[in-house]
Order: C-alpha cells, then sequence, then structure tokens
C-alpha cells in the first residue's frame, strides 16, 4: 500500500516510520531543500499546491492524507477524484478558519469562550463591549504557535492590536483565567469504527507547546471530552487521526480548536500507546483495522525547541527516548522531542523532572 502525503515535515517523518511497521509506504510532496521525511520515503520537492506534482502523486498512491494544516483546500479537492484524500477536505477547509471552527463548536454543542468576528475597527470595540476585556484578537487563518496573536488587555490596546493585525480577516476570543490545556486524540476509520487516546495534559510557553503528559487523572473531564469527540468526528464524516484542544475550567472543559491530522501532544503515543497516532492513522485511511489505544503506563514528552543539546543524546534515565527530527537548529524550531514511560504517574514526573534538569544544564 502506497500513501501519499502533503507535507514532509517531522510528522510526516513520524508517519512514514509507522507506516514501515505495518506494510505502508509513505511518499510525499514538500518544497523544502532538506525535509525530515526524506528518511522516511520519497519526496517529491515541489510546490504544494504544483497541479502536476499533486497528479503525480495521486497516480502513484491509493490514498493521500496530508500533516499540516495549510496545505490548499483547492489543491486537494483537485485530485480528490482520482484518489481518496484523508482525513476530508472540508474539515482541513473548517479547520483553516478559526471562525468557521467556533461556528462548528457551537452547532455541536461544543461549550467554548465567547467570540466575536472583526472586520473592522468597530468591530473590535464592539467586541470588547461584548466579550469584555482582556481578550485575544487573532487572525482567523494561518495562525500557529502563538503567531497572528495580540492579547488586547485594556482599551489603550486596541489601536495599537488593529494596527498590528489589520488586512487579515479576525476573531476576537475571551481570555481565559484556566486551570490548564488538555487534548483529547482520537481516530475514525473508514467505516465508522472510532478510538480515542487518554486525556493528554499539556503545557505552553510563547504560544509552543513544551510539555506533555497522559493520562490525565479526571474521569469526569475524560466522559465529556470523550462525548464532543465522538460528535465532532461524526459531524465531519472523519477518517484519520484528529486532536481537539481543549482548556479546563474547573469541572468544565471549554474548546479551543481542532487539528485535523496526527498532533503534536500525542507523540507520547509512540511507546506510551499500544498503537502510536502515526499508526493508527495509517489504519485509518487505508481501511485496515484500528490498533488499541491503551496506555503503555504513564507517560511525558518534552519538546526540544531551537537546539538538540549534546546531553539530550546521552541521557542515562530508564524509559527514556529521544526523538531528532534531523532539521537545523533555529530559534524557536521544533527540532526533536523526548518521551518518558513510567509504571506510575509519580514515576514518570521524576523521569521528566530528570530530563528537564539536564537539559537546563546546557
Amino acid at each position: 500500500m502506497r500513501v501519499g502525503i502533503v507535507g514532509a515535515g517531522q510528522l510526516g517523518q513520524m508517519l512514514g516510520f509507522a507506516g514501515r511497521v505495518i506494510g505502508v509506504a509513505c511518499h510525499y510532496l514538500d518544497p523544502s531543500d532538506t525535509p525530515p521525511a526524506a528518511d522516511a520515503g520519497e519526496v517529491i520537492r515541489r510546490a504544494f499546491d504544483d497541479a502536476e506534482a499533486l497528479d503525480e502523486l495521486a497516480a502513484t498512491c491509493e490514498v493521500i492524507t496530508y500533516e499540516f494544516e495549510n496545505v490548499p483546500v483547492e489543491a486537494l479537492l483537485g485530485i480528490a477524484g482520482r484518489v481518496p484524500v484523508f482525513p476530508p477536505p472540508e474539515a482541513l477547509r473548517t479547520a483553516q478558519d478559526r471562525l468557521a471552527e467556533k461556528r462548528l463548536f457551537d452547532e455541536l454543542q461544543i461549550p467554548l469562550p465567547r467570540y466575536r468576528a472583526v472586520d473592522s475597527l468597530d468591530d473590535l470595540h464592539a467586541a470588547v463591549n461584548a466579550i469584555g476585556l482582556p481578550l485575544v484578537l487573532k487572525t482567523r487563518r494561518f495562525g500557529y504557535d502563538g503567531k497572528g496573536q495580540f492579547v488586547v488587555e485594556t482599551t489603550d490596546d486596541i489601536s495599537a492590536a488593529w494596527q498590528e493585525l489589520a488586512g487579515a480577516a479576525l476573531i476576537a476570543e475571551q481570555w481565559l483565567d484556566f486551570d490548564y490545556e488538555v487534548s483529547a486524540i482520537g481516530v475514525r476509520a473508514t467505516g465508522g469504527d472510532t478510538a480515542l487516546y487518554s486525556l493528554t495534559r499539556n503545557e505552553h510557553a510563547a504560544g509552543i507547546l513544551r510539555r506533555s503528559r497522559a493520562p490525565v487523572d479526571a474521569p469526569d473531564l475524560e466522559v465529556k471530552a470523550q462525548a464532543y469527540m465522538h460528535s465532532l468526528l461524526a459531524r465531519l464524516d472523519y477518517v484519520g487521526v484528529l486532536a481537539l484542544e481543549l482548556f479546563v475550567v474547573g469541572d468544565r472543559l471549554l474548546a479551543n480548536e481542532f487539528a485535523p491530522r496526527v498532533h503534536n501532544s500525542g507523540h507520547w503515543t509512540i511507546e506510551g500507546a499500544a498503537t502510536s497516532q502515526f499508526e493508527n492513522h495509517l489504519r485509518a485511511i487505508t481501511n485496515q483495522p484500528l490498533g488499541s489505544t491503551a496506555c503503555r503506563g504513564h507517560a511525558g514528552m518534552v519538546n526540544l525547541i531551537g537546539e538538540i543539546p549534546e546531553v539530550a543524546r546521552n541521557l542515562q534515565i530508564a524509559g527514556c527516548w529521544l526523538h531528532d527530527y534531523g532539521k537545523s537548529p533555529r530559534k524557536g524550531r521544533k527540532l526533536g522531542h523526548i518521551t518518558v514511560v513510567a509504571d506510575s504517574a509519580r514515576e514518570r514526573d521524576q523521569r521528566l523532572q530528570q530530563v528537564e534538569a539536564a537539559l537546563a544544564k546546557v
């Protein structure tokens, strides 16, 4: 079975490695000179919307998928009549527009923070009056890892926020004093079979995920997250892995956004689950039975941002794995991650502390 993947970054790389285990060969489309997934399969070095390159990928693969949200939807629709494209392009279209995404959550009665569309400075003032301060002004499209955002804390910030982000379609969102963040990761096969991973607790800094831990010991929240995930997967007629990011506020879960792809917060599943999110994504889109999502103990992950220090390559910690994406160092860039797995949450957290203490000495 040959799977075409639009994008050849680290997520594509991990999909390719997982594919080798189940007899799936991954082939890629990516214009980068040094794409990480070149270690995992052949790469067509052309633009993501290059019609001839997409035709070539579609002609040589039985199914097409993608590894990031900013793939041009129309490019995927151009080949969808000849080869299955999963997750469905319409799910991608919704995820690419924060306003469409929020409206979908409303339709499915998935709770979320207050929001307003902003198309003018008057709209921004109206949003401040309706939502209150502080709020976050965001671009509706193309923002990630904290980019395309402005926190409006006082009325004095309104003009600056508008000047910085004006020109793009915008959305204003309520600022939440949440307890912590979690992600629900689920997978749905072509026949509708669905499997869900344990809730993952996430910690961010400067808009970038830094640490994840699973499972989360919060049964009531787990039940709510599972209900939201089932509703979302069914409504989108989804195929593949989907991640739903949520804020925890007391006993409530409020939706932030969803990602129609394998997700950074699920990297722990490679060593920490019976079947990784990457293998299950490929199983889902190639019509193979889904694998078990059961945890193999208690898992954690630390992202390596900007550089991979030499100490990370020589850690003498039991139940610890380094994943190096093979990318060149750059400030703010995700270069790899370290996962740990232990028999208890306490032991896992101790191992994470050992890892972070070692990295902090650099």
